[in-house]
């Protein structure tokens, strides 16, 4: 079973949708460590928060393969992964960057609701 498999929760958001919506996001993310980076001197830790959204990154690009290859259990640990280091991310950054830590917000609602689907292909799978 993949994501276009026949099985999808009654909640998911149509495919067409999901494009645009990603690309808005990878900009707000990319605004986001592009002001953490230039306001640097601002904020405590920023070399951990810089390090958090790199490795964050890393685990959203390997998201979609796990998930494809209906590995759901494991697509569903690197969501929390990369919920969690984004959240740190936000809280590190949020004095001295408020606007770059603000710019990941809807990106940390967006993959919590991913994760929501993720549990659905998950618990359908089992």
């Amino acid at each position: 079973m993949t994501f276009d498999s026949d099985y999808e929760p009654f909640f998911q958001p149509p495919g067409w949708i999901i494009g645009p919506i990603w690309s808005i996001l990878y900009v707000m993310l990319a605004i986001s460590i592009y002001t953490t980076i230039v306001n640097r001197s601002e904020i405590n830790y920023r070399n951990y928060a810089i390090a958090l959204f790199v490795i964050q990154m890393i685990a959203n690009l390997m998201w979609p393969s796990v998930f494809n290859d209906a590995k759901y259990l494991q697509s569903l640990l690197l969501i929390v992964v990369m919920v969690a280091l984004t959240v740190v991310y936000a809280y590190l950054t949020y004095d001295g960057n408020k606007q770059g830590s603000m710019l990941v917000w809807p990106y940390i609602a967006w993959v919590t609701f991913a994760g929501i689907i993720n549990v659905a292909y998950y618990l359908h799978a089992d």
